[in-house]
């Protein structure tokens, strides 16, 4: 099978739609399955990333100018990349399939005005972005959403084979967000991350060579995005609520900070009385990361709004217990198996969290980490997911 995966970029900046394809790669070649995947994006094709990419990419995109012009610069937010549909029109019959990820910028848009009604079947991921959170909370950008929706989006969608959900709550929250073009098909397919490497004393080296202020002490980790939307400052409130009454234990903020809110956190840490107890990484990768994740006692992420979290899967694999919001999709799962506690993502519910895990018996701890590996293994390992995701497309061709 030959796909053709259209995506926004393959800046590995842009984290999960992106390592879910690659990850999907990866399976599906060890899994023995013949598929080749290529890639077309928005990004210029000078752009470092491209270098040693492990698939084929086509870069059809335009430098950004950094002109004044404020029409140019909402174009190039957008992503505008003209070469992209008379692309399509050109090559899409060399493959058997297509798969659209994500929506709202430009690649789904010129993917609205080729795919539909041609002769090459396609699919569409949407990776949580019809989820309602954004409509409550940024309520002039979805009017914007919803005028897409009628001339692009909605009707990339209602062509499509099948709209693919990570789980049954991104599929459930999905529907009746927008007006106009409500019927498609619908496909609930799973998602993955990678397995774990095996824990060895050089992960932990890493991590704590990469946090030099924690030392040896125990900690709980975030590892996402530094954004409002993975409620960070639920967090630090909640963490300030126990901490005196857990000296022992400190707070691990890793991932990057794209939106700048990081100061402000500190700032926030530093009121509360915890700055000394909470520790920022940045993005850590490789060892590193995968130290942090095997060492922590628990991995925290408050979210208000996630459509899967891969770090959510990893910490799993890791035998990690993951204490989240049930805003994260796949809260259902992980509360049924028993792999973590779930609580709303408030500052309450936050709180609710931490003070529930720390009132756990050590052998409740044990049988958490133990459920948390077999829940992986059962439902999150991409090992399973990617050559399942071909087996689906094949069976709704």
């Amino acid at each position: 099978m030959k796909l053709l995966e259209i995506i926004a970029s393959v800046d590995p900046a842009g984290g999960g739609p992106l390592e879910g394809i690659i990850r999907q790669d990866a399976a599906c070649r060890a899994a023995g399955q013949s598929v080749v995947r290529e890639l077309v994006t928005l990004d210029p094709p000078g752009s470092p990333f491209l270098v040693d990419f492990p698939m084929t990419v086509h870069a059809l995109g335009r430098p950004q100018s950094g002109a004044g012009d404020p029409l140019r610069r909402a174009l190039d937010h957008w992503g505008y990349t003209p070469d992209l549909a008379p692309w399509l029109r050109e090559n899409i019959s060399r493959y058997d399939a297509v798969i659209v990820n994500g929506l709202w910028n430009y690649a789904p848009f010129a993917a609205s005005r080729v795919l539909p009604g041609s002769s090459t079947p396609y699919f569409v991921f949407t990776h949580g972005m019809m989820d309602p959170w954004f409509k409550q909370t940024y309520p002039l950008k979805h009017l914007a959403k919803q005028a897409f929706w009628l001339i692009s989006e909605g009707r990339l969608l209602a062509g499509a084979r099948s709209v693919f959900f990570t789980c049954e709550e991104e599929r459930r929250k999905a529907r009746g967000q927008f007006l106009g073009h409500s019927k498609y098909s619908e496909t609930v397919v799973g998602y993955g991350a990678v397995a774990p490497p095996p824990r060895a004393p050089a992960l932990d080296a890493a991590f704590r060579a990469a946090t030099p202020g924690l030392g040896e002490r125990d900690y709980l980790l975030f590892l996402s995005r530094i954004h409002p939307k993975k409620g960070c400052d639920l967090l630090i409130e909640a963490f300030a609520k126990v901490a005196s009454e857990r000296p022992h234990i400190d707070l691990v903020m890793t991932g990057p900070d794209q939106t700048g809110w990081r100061p402000e956190l500190e700032a926030l840490a530093e009121r509360l009385g915890v700055a000394t107890r909470v520790h920022w990484t940045g993005p850590l990768y490789g060892d590193a990361k995968w130290g942090a994740l095997y060492g922590a006692q628990a991995f925290a992420l408050p979210s208000h709004q996630e459509n899967f979290g891969i770090a959510v899967a990893e910490a799993l694999g890791c035998g990690t217990p993951v204490l989240i919001s049930n805003q994260v999709d796949i809260w259902r799962e992980i509360a049924k198996a028993g792999a973590g506690l779930v609580e709303p993502d408030t500052v309450d519910g936050a709180t609710a969290l931490l003070q529930r895990w720390f009132d756990l018996p050590a052998a409740r701890r044990a049988a958490m980490s133990a459920t948390a590996v077999e829940l992986f293994n059962a439902q999150f390992n991409v090992g399973r997911t990617g050559p399942a995701l071909i087996r689906t497309i094949q069976e709704l061709l």
